[in-house]
Formats: C-alpha cells, sequence, structure tokens
C-alpha cells in the first residue's frame, strides 16, 4: 500500500531538518499533518521552522482516546496516534519505542523517519540510503552501525 498522507511526530521532523534531509517529506507525500502539540514543540526549538501554508497543514486539536492515553506518551505523540486512530487512512510518523508498540496495539499504520529514508531511496528521490542515515547519525538520530548496515542490505545497497 502506498504511503500518501502522513501524521508526523516532532523528533522525525527535527531530526529531518537538522540533517538537511527537510525537503524528503513534502516530495514523498501529498498531505501532511502536524498536530498543534507537535508544532508547538517543533516551533519552541530555535532554528527549527515549518511552512504551515506550503508544505504542512495543522491538525485538527483531538481528544486522546483513553486507549492511547493508557500508554503514558508524551503529548507529542499521543496527538500524533489519535488522529492516525481517528483517520485511518494517515500513517503516523512516529520514532518513540513505547508510541510504535502504541501503534502497533491500535492497528494504526506507522513508519519512522528511518522508514522515510528507505522510502524516498525506494522512489528515487535519494540515491544513498547510507548517505542519509549518516547525516542523521551526524544530527544526533542514534544509529548503531550494525543497524545501518542492515538497513542499506535490505534497501539494496551493500
Amino acid at each position: 500500500m502506498r504511503i500518501d498522507r502522513i501524521v508526523v511526530n516532532a523528533s522525525p521532523l527535527i531530526c529531518l531538518s537538522q540533517s538537511g534531509l527537510s525537503s524528503l517529506p513534502p516530495a514523498l507525500f501529498s498531505e501532511i499533518v502536524v498536530p498543534d502539540e507537535v508544532y508547538q514543540e517543533i516551533t519552541a526549538k530555535e532554528g527549527i521552522s515549518l511552512d504551515l501554508t506550503k508544505h504542512f497543514k495543522k491538525g485538527p486539536a483531538l481528544d486522546v482516546p483513553t486507549s492511547i492515553a493508557s500508554w503514558d506518551l508524551g503529548k507529542g505523540e499521543s496527538a500524533v496516534l489519535s488522529f492516525a486512530l481517528k483517520n485511518p487512512h494517515y500513517w503516523a510518523v512516529i520514532d518513540d519505542r513505547e508510541a510504535r508498540r502504541c501503534a502497533v496495539a491500535l492497528g494504526c499504520r506507522h513508519t519512522g523517519t528511518v522508514g522515510i529514508i528507505v522510502l524516498a531511496k525506494k522512489r528515487g528521490i535519494i540515491k544513498s540510503v547510507r548517505e542519509a542515515l549518516m547525516k542523521l547519525r551526524s544530527a544526533g538520530l542514534w544509529l548503531s552501525e550494525s543497524f545501518i548496515t542492515e538497513i542499506c542490505r535490505t534497501s539494496g545497497e551493500e
């Protein structure tokens, strides 16, 4: 199934921005929703900005259902998953391990920052998964060498 619409958490957007890869989401997806809680977190970071009129759409405030609140996630993760649960044609873009576990438990389709990189390679937007992962690593995203090697291998890079 083609991923075309996403609702995204702060850490993927911040990591992509800090690594010089912020152009990937608009190149990959027709709709990018940023919940208000995520928008507030991102704009509080110095040097990070989102063009809400051009590529990103601010999501509506939603009540967090008990099925998500019981996981005790951050506000951003809870908002992203609440939106994805209510709008199943959107994929949640989250990196937090517990948020991903919650997504699985609730049946929400999800991916993360690395998934965006792999998708960009599959769609011919970037040439090298390894190069993009190294940029993410240099920007502060913790990625082990063995993980990078495995992702590159499964993406068709040696």
